[in-house]
C-alpha cells in the first residue's frame, strides 16, 4: 500500500511542476509526513531531491521551445544557493512542531498568491535581443532570489510560487518564459539544499527512487502539454488543495498532537 501511494503522490507532484513551473512541490512534505508516516527531518531531504530531479526533468520540453531565461535564472541561483544553505541550517535547529506550524502558514501565503491574477506584467528587464537591464532588475531579482532560496532550505520547497510572481510581476517576464525559468531555478536550489541536508539525514531510498520515478513521468508530460495550456483554472483549484491541507496541517500539529 505504501509503494501505491507513493507513485501516485509523486505523479501528482510531477505533473503539478510540469504544468505550474512550481507549487506542486508544497505538497511533497506533507504527503510524506501524513500519507507516509515519515518524520520532518527525513520528508525535508527527500522532498527536496524529488523536486530537484522532477524539476530538471520537467524544464527539459521548455529549454526545446525557448522558454527559459538563462541569465535571470543564474541571478536567482547566485543569490539563492547560499540562502537554501542557510535555511537548512536553520531548519535543522527547529523543532518538528515549529516547522509544521511554519509551512502551514506558507501554504495558506501559496495559495492566496496562485489565487491571484498574475497576468499583468511589470517592468520588462530584458532589452533588445534578450539581454537585461541589471540597472532595472538587479535590485529586485537578487532579494526575490534570496527570499526562495531560503524557503527553499527551511521547509524543502521549490519556491515557484513565489518565482514565477516575481519574475512576472516585478521583473516583466512572460509567463510562458516564467514558468521555464522558475523549473531552472528550482533545480538549483533544491540540490543545494538536499546536499546540505544529507549530511546525516536518515533517507529511505526505495521510497525516494518511487517518488522520483514517477514523479519524472508526471513532469514529463505535463511539461510536454503545459507549454500549450491555460493554466489559470487549475492553479485556482490547486490553490483551493493546498488551503485544505494547511489546515490539515494546523488541526493535527495544535490540536490533535
Amino acid at each position: 500500500m505504501t509503494v501505491v501511494i507513493t507513485l501516485v503522490l509523486g505523479a501528482v507532484i510531477g505533473v503539478l511542476l510540469g504544468l505550474l513551473g512550481g507549487g506542486g512541490s508544497i505538497l511533497a512534505v506533507p504527503a510524506l509526513v501524513y500519507a507516509l508516516g515519515l518524520g520532518v527531518e527525513q520528508a525535508i531531504p527527500m522532498s527536496l531531491i524529488v523536486v530537484a530531479v522532477a524539476s530538471a526533468v520537467g524544464v527539459l520540453p521548455r529549454l526545446r521551445a525557448g522558454q527559459v531565461q538563462w541569465r535571470l535564472a543564474a541571478v536567482f541561483a547566485v543569490a539563492g544557493i547560499p540562502a537554501a544553505l542557510l535555511g537548512s541550517a536553520i531548519g535543522e535547529r527547529l523543532p518538528q512542531r515549529v516547522l509544521m506550524i511554519g509551512f502551514a502558514i506558507l501554504m495558506i501565503g501559496a495559495g492566496l498568491r496562485m489565487l491571484t491574477d498574475s497576468t499583468d506584467a511589470g517592468t520588462a528587464c530584458t532589452v533588445g535581443d534578450g539581454g537585461i537591464n541589471w540597472r532595472r532588475c538587479a535590485p529586485r531579482s537578487i532579494p526575490a532570489g534570496f527570499a526562495v532560496g531560503l524557503l527553499t532550505g527551511l521547509f524543502g520547497v521549490g519556491g515557484g510560487f513565489v518565482i514565477i510572481p516575481a519574475l512576472v510581476l516585478l521583473l516583466g517576464v512572460q509567463m510562458s518564459v516564467a514558468i521555464g525559468t522558475s523549473l531552472l531555478i528550482i533545480v538549483a536550489n533544491s540540490a543545494a539544499g538536499a546536499l546540505f541536508h544529507l549530511d546525516g539525514a536518515s533517507i529511505d531510498w526505495s521510497i525516494t527512487a518511487a517518488f522520483v520515478a514517477t514523479a519524472i513521468g508526471g513532469s514529463l508530460v505535463a511539461g510536454h502539454y503545459g507549454a500549450r495550456l491555460d493554466t489559470g483554472r487549475l492553479q485556482h483549484w490547486f490553490a483551493y488543495l493546498v488551503f485544505a491541507v494547511a489546515a490539515y496541517v494546523l488541526l493535527d500539529t495544535l490540536v490533535l498532537t
